[in-house]
């Protein structure tokens, strides 16, 4: 079998944002909406006595093993791949944003009539992937995945921060770091069983 999954390393995340970039053009999302990425990277500050440091913080889909948007879709319209990839069919996406309230992660966002408009006059409509207002969200680059490709935001990365694989492949990379219990996922104690896991060094191992 095939489990994809994420490895993000926050020590040599620089925060160039070059993976929003990537994914917005290889998705089309819509960039004139700071609040709508399938992928974003959160800039924080961390106070550590007399000391700040900036923290750089990627978030997206987490492609949970019991994926609490899935169970909550009345139409069918969110569902997980054998691959473990959450993937949301458009075409009868009905827009209830219910799998988003679900969401603990904040990882999806309508693509309403608005953003078809204006991605119209973006796109042009012989390019124009999105035709129908939907929910959105990330799908590590689904089609990408069909031609052997990375997802374009772990492909663009200038610091290779982001490390794509199959957790059921022994020889990743992903597989070995995870296995070493180093990388976390994110509110784990929720019973998700997210797929998107994170390397950090502790506050205190940074000053």
């Amino acid at each position: 079998m095939t489990k994809y999954a994420m490895l993000i390393n926050l020590d040599t995340c620089v925060g160039c944002n070059a993976c929003m970039a990537a994914c917005a053009m290889e998705n089309q999302t819509p960039v004139w909406n700071p609040e709508k990425y399938r992928t974003y990277v959160y800039d924080e500050e961390i106070e550590i006595g007399d000391k700040f440091l900036r923290q750089f913080f990627p978030k997206l889909c987490n492609h949970c093993d019991n994926p609490p948007c899935v169970s909550v879709c009345p139409t069918g319209a969110t569902w997980k791949e054998a691959n473990g990839i959450v993937r949301v069919n458009p075409d009868i996406c009905m827009g209830c944003q219910a799998c988003a309230m679900a969401c603990p992660y904040d990882a999806r966002y309508p693509a309403d009539s608005n953003d078809i408009d204006k991605g119209l006059g973006y796109y042009g409509k012989d390019f124009l992937k999105r035709t129908v207002p939907s929910i959105d969200k990330c799908d590590f680059c689904y089609d990408r995945l069909q031609q052997g490709l990375e997802p374009a935001c772990v492909e663009t990365c200038v610091a290779h921060s982001r490390i794509f694989g199959d957790l059921d492949n022994p020889n990743d990379l992903i597989t070995k770091v995870v296995a070493t219990g180093k990388a976390q996922g994110l509110l784990t104690e929720l019973g998700t069983g997210p797929n998107i896991y994170y390397i950090h060094k502790l506050p205190e191992d940074l000053v």
